[in-house]
């Protein structure tokens, strides 16, 4: 016979009663009052050794999904980042919810999860973004597990197959390239010019562009560290919460640096402080994504160019670069990719013939090998 108090969730303050007794195991919900769930685990301990009470008689009901969700969610995590709180949020909302939202989490079978994460599949998402929103739902699973609500985790090991997409990337040409960043010198008079730019010669994520500071700079050494993003306007770690230190062409450092002087004259002029954010707006403060966006595409439509989307920018100099024949290892470390498996995932096709000249020379006879067989012969 056992009986246990703990508190459930852990750090909660919420303390239950858990109780094996000859094969059976209930639970019973206390409150925010640790000596009195010791006490009622106590009473109940001497009624049971003196047969005084049923075991089914003292159960709660298990929680449904989406209220241990919730609770799961408002647990401090410190592991995570905002953004991870608010993608979870958002998959068990739209997703997860509206299947097992009023299901009581110890009656959700392994089988139930497999069909639901099958549809999802099945319905067009891709394995990542399922992947995505799985990974709240073992998360609130596990933690169910731990406070013993229930025995297992009905998602350990549970796979997902589906045939390989091919990840298709939407960018500009060289020339198209150019003709965007010279329409950009017209937009506006050109505010937008460095920007584009800057997306254009270093392949930066959009959010990493607007969290880019003047400190970041380094134009001795041509370089830009790239130790912070921004997203929905709040500072956040990069993507892989890795730095990296990306090269600069020498047309993008001048070009910084005339941004530079005329931030300097603006602020002068205004009584301004020297802004940090290197593509800061008019008013001295951080850029906004959605004023990027629409300049963007006021410039593809004057430039007379496919619509495409900011991101785009970072194919874009991907392919260009690639197309071009430079180092796959490089560009997947400028781009800041954890594996250069994920570039060659993305881009592989963008380089057709270019290890050719290095396949050829496998039919080159060096002068200690011996001679090669001639055609139609076996070695």
């Amino acid at each position: 016979m056992g009986v246990k108090v703990r508190e459930k969730p852990s750090g909660s303050g919420i303390y239950w009663i858990f109780i094996n007794h000859q094969g059976k195991r209930k639970s019973k919900k206390i409150g925010a009052d640790e000596k009195l769930a010791n006490g009622v685990a106590e009473k109940i301990k001497a009624k049971l050794v003196l047969g005084e009470l049923e075991v089914e008689k003292i159960n709660d009901p298990s929680p449904t999904f989406r209220n241990y969700a919730e609770l799961w969610l408002s647990l401090p995590h410190e592991d995570w980042k905002e953004s991870t709180r608010e993608s979870y949020e958002f998959n068990l909302a739209r997703h997860v919810y509206p299947v097992f939202g009023k299901t009581a989490i110890d009656q959700i079978k392994r089988k139930d999860l497999k069909v639901f994460f099958d549809k999802l599949m099945i319905n067009g998402l891709s394995k990542n973004t399922v992947l995505l929103i799985k990974a709240p739902v073992s998360g609130v699973l596990s933690h169910a597990v731990e406070s013993e609500l229930i025995e297992s985790n009905p998602l350990n090991d549970l796979k997902f197959r589906k045939k390989k997409q091919k990840f298709k990337v939407e960018s500009l040409t060289e020339p198209e390239a150019n003709q965007l960043l010279e329409q950009s010198k017209i937009h506006m008079d050109g505010y937008y010019y460095p920007h584009m730019l800057c997306a254009l010669r270093t392949g930066f994520r959009i959010g990493e562009i607007i969290a880019l500071k003047w400190k970041d700079i380094d134009f001795e050494k041509r370089q830009i560290e790239v130790k912070r993003s921004c997203r929905n306007r709040r500072i956040t770690g990069t993507k892989n919460n890795k730095r990296r230190h990306v090269d600069m062409t020498p047309h993008l450092a001048e070009t910084l640096k005339g941004l530079r002087t005329e931030q300097k004259k603006r602020a002068l002029k205004k009584g301004w402080s020297f802004p940090d954010w290197i593509f800061a707006n008019k008013n001295g403060k951080m850029l906004s994504d959605i004023a990027f966006r629409n300049a963007l595409r006021r410039c593809l439509e004057g430039a007379k160019l496919k619509r495409i989307r900011v991101h785009d920018l970072r194919h874009s100099y991907a392919t260009i670069r690639l197309l071009k024949g430079h180092n796959v290892g490089d560009v997947s470390y400028q781009l800041g990719h954890s594996s250069i498996q994920i570039t060659y995932d993305a881009y592989g096709h963008w380089i057709p013939g270019q290890f050719k000249s290095e396949i050829d020379e496998l039919d080159q006879v060096h002068p200690n090998a011996p001679h090669a067989h001639p055609a139609g012969t076996e070695g």
